[in-house]
């Protein structure tokens, strides 16, 4: 339907990651590895912790809800990005592109407000480990959870109509590989400035409520490993939080560039750099960095392989 000078409910284009790429096949190929290792990944993260009963603990249980967040996460925009590489397609409808939108600003929330609770955790487990199966059981852990969900949806339901009401010139074509909210208010024909703002402190907010939460509970944890005699005791605490620590730097650093820092100071080339970073390699790296330096989870995990190849020794004879 077109208005004056403008589209409304038209499909747009989304230039893709891969345009500009000098080797884009290559390119394509290094992202469908990232997706099929990040979804393997995360999957067997969940499997573990839901059958291995040494990781049934509020950690574990919150790290399940991490990876499977992961998983949808990075499904709502590497298929169709990978799709339209292999069709030589770049169109996405009025209604794809909403609910991209959508289930992004969604996810991302829900994954802000849960790292920030995961915090709250280490911080009860280091600081006072004689009240945390009360301060963390298993209601607690579900309305943790619970709000990490409804904290996300309430910032996709309030974001996602006014950005798609906006009238979007007659080029439509979205210089991103996907219905990211900066990209797509390039587009409008409108005034966008009021909402900029007001989108600006929402982010803040978004970010500066969890981060605050996790700073406080780190500067405690730090405290309280300080005053600790044993060395045992610093070693375990510091391995209990510090893989959470390097999600959270990887994770918010990349959300801080993207949404705090004025437009002026990045390019749209850089812009797809960071939010292909944290869209695509942070939901690989997640799994990666708490299996590799967390010894119950890898000890889960050569129990499993260790099953299988006893299963296959036995079925050969």
């Amino acid at each position: 339907m077109e208005r004056g000078n403008y589209s409304v409910y038209a499909d747009f284009i989304l230039l893709g990651l891969f345009s500009n790429a000098r080797f884009p096949w290559l390119l394509f190929a290094l992202v469908l590895l990232v997706f099929v290792t990040s979804v393997a990944s995360n999957m067997a993260m969940i499997i573990l912790i839901h059958t291995d009963s040494r990781l049934h603990t509020p950690m574990y249980f919150l790290l399940s809800q991490l990876s499977l967040m992961d998983i949808l996460y990075i499904s709502t925009i590497v298929p169709k990005m990978l799709v339209d590489q292999v069709m030589s397609q770049r169109a996405i409808s009025f209604a794809g592109c909403t609910a991209q939108h959508f289930l992004y600003l969604t996810l991302a929330g829900a994954e802000f407000f849960l790292l920030g609770l995961m915090s709250y955790d280490c911080y009860i487990a280091v600081c006072n480990p004689l009240r945390y199966p009360v301060l963390m059981s298993r209601r607690v852990c579900w309305l943790v959870v619970a709000a990490a969900w409804l904290g996300g949806s309430v910032d996709g339901f309030l974001l996602t109509p006014v950005t798609m009401q906006f009238p979007f010139c007659a080029s439509r074509e979205i210089n991103h590989f996907f219905c990211e909210v900066p990209a797509l208010l390039k587009l409008s024909c409108t005034d966008t400035s009021a909402y900029e703002t007001a989108m600006y402190v929402c982010c803040i907010m978004m970010l500066l409520i969890p981060f605050s939460v996790i700073s406080a509970s780190y500067t405690r944890i730090l405290m309280t490993v300080y005053r600790m005699s044993e060395a045992e005791g610093r070693r375990k605490a510091v391995a209990t939080c510090s893989s959470h620590m390097v999600v959270v730097g990887l994770f918010y650093g990349a959300a801080m560039y993207t949404y705090v820092l004025p437009h002026s100071y990045h390019t749209p080339e850089q812009d797809k750099a960071v939010s292909a970073f944290y869209t695509i390699l942070t939901p690989m790296l997640n799994p990666l960095i708490y299996s590799l330096r967390n010894k119950d989870v890898t000890g889960a995990l050569q129990k499993v392989v260790g099953r299988c190849v006893s299963s296959g020794k036995v079925t050969t004879f």
